[in-house]
């Protein structure tokens, strides 16, 4: 009953607190969405400037760079944080953040900008560290609401960040303000202050607003923390425990191809749109790619907001998934497919499959693993932190192969060309779609949406 009644930690935070974390992790993933539309320009340039030719796999490495660096380090962070505090972890991977975003906004090589982003997602485990802070200071009645205040604010700072990241880029050719400045010099340095300036923000709103939720009593019980090498072994171990399951392997291998698919054309995508349409591409600015980005945020959440719960009730979560993949897949596919004419007719259309197949398949998936967990008798947290641990995987694999197959096919013509990264997208949703029917779920089985 007091367990109900009361948060772990004793400390029930009030709306101020969860406000400023709200904000702290809308913040984080504003930087972390800045740069994604000028991430393959300010690559193509550097490259150029170094005689570089293998573009497309440069722009996997920075962008696979910094999942690696999130997958290594987050462990340590969450160890830190039970041992010192969750205040001040995510107060360093602020003041990491406002360093290391100016840092690649300076950069001046391809190696330059690689170490700048790695180290940028080595500092920032504030997601991991943020759910931990809800963990301490809701009751399990509280626990789902509050958790969905992440949720909101990921996909809040995800549209915002593109966006940003697309308006601020080159300003010089903009604006008479920045001509014969350093941001001339430095095309993309502007919206990586912006993102710098944002976090020393969140950095002065955690100090001043933002309580420790984890009590010295609590945090002196957890001094022996394991080592990495350590962590990174049980992590294995569970998680072929999990792929060795029948409906719960199955289902994380789906949600493995899924995320391996759709992360490939995190890489590809604004390597085909800014390529000159003479060549088959569209010619797209830093500014036309950060709009894409900003409406695929809003269709997923729109999507996750208010269709995911009616579509499932009537339909069923296995139904959604298969129809997400489906979805998603074929948008995927028909991106290399654009047309010059009537083209954001065809960027509606393309990225709404996009975004409303991905809204529906990550809730879905999370859903049907849920109800897989309870109704085999498997500890939910270490079953959800095994299929994080290979959704990280494919998030870590996918850009590198997009970049390297694009880098191998782009000046290719015949059946191996630029659209050959696209179709693999489509290969993986399809063999996660088929992969699905080995899942044996019950409807009536699923967890109330």
């Amino acid at each position: 009953m007091d367990e109900e009644a009361n948060p772990s930690s004793g400390l029930d935070a009030g709306k101020g607190a969860l406000v400023v974390l709200f904000l702290v992790t809308m913040i984080d993933m504003i930087g972390f969405g800045i740069v994604i539309p000028f991430l393959t320009y300010l690559v193509e340039d550097l490259a150029i400037d170094q005689n570089i030719t293998a573009i497309g796999l440069w722009v996997g490495l920075l962008m696979t760079s910094y999942s690696a660096a999130q997958f290594l380090f987050s462990p340590i962070w969450g160890g830190l944080s039970d041992r010192i505090g969750r205040r001040p972890v995510l107060m360093i991977g602020l003041v990491g953040n406002t360093i290391f975003f100016t840092m690649f906004g300076l950069a001046s090589t391809l190696l330059m900008a690689l170490a700048a982003r790695f180290m940028a997602g080595v500092f920032n485990g504030n997601i991991a560290v943020a759910r931990a802070y809800i963990g301490d200071v809701s009751t399990p009645k509280q626990l789902a609401s509050r958790m969905g205040l992440i949720g909101a604010a990921f996909g809040l700072g995800f549209t915002i960040g593109p966006f940003l990241g697309g308006e601020l880029s080159s300003p010089a050719e903009r604006w008479d303000l920045f001509v014969g400045t350093i941001f001339e010099t430095h095309p993309y340095l502007l919206p990586c202050i912006l993102a710098s300036v944002l976090s020393i923000f969140s950095l002065i709103l955690a100090f001043r607003y933002l309580p420790e939720s984890l009590e010295t009593e609590s945090r002196s019980k957890r001094t022996t923390t394991q080592k990495w090498s350590t962590i990174m072994k049980h992590t294995a171990s569970n998680v072929k425990r999990m792929l060795a399951t029948k409906n719960i392997g199955s289902l994380m291998w789906v949600t493995f191809l899924y995320m391996f698919g759709f992360t490939v054309m995190h890489a590809v995508f604004i390597l085909f749109t800014q390529m000159d349409p003479t060549q088959g591409g569209l010619g797209f600015s830093e500014a036309d790619n950060g709009r894409i980005f900003a409406l695929i945020g809003i269709l997923g959440i729109v999507t996750q907001g208010g269709l995911i719960g009616p579509l499932t009730r009537k339909y069923g979560s296995m139904f959604i998934l298969r129809f997400g993949t489906i979805l998603s897949g074929i948008g995927l596919v028909l991106i290399p497919y654009s047309s010059l004419d009537f083209v954001w007719a065809w960027m509606a259309i393309i990225t709404g499959c996009i975004a409303i197949g991905n809204g529906l398949f990550q809730p879905s998936s999370s859903t049907i693993l849920t109800s897989l967990a309870r109704q085999d008798d498997y500890e939910l947290g270490a079953v959800m932190g095994s299929q994080e641990s290979l959704s990280s995987f494919a998030r870590i694999l996918g850009p590198l192969t997009g970049g390297y197959v694009w880098t191998i096919t782009v000046e290719r013509s015949g059946f191996f060309d630029y659209h050959t990264a696209f179709h693999i997208c489509g290969v993986l949703m399809m063999l996660a779609f088929l992969l699905s029917f080995k899942v044996k779920f019950k409807t009536t089985e699923q967890p109330s949406q």
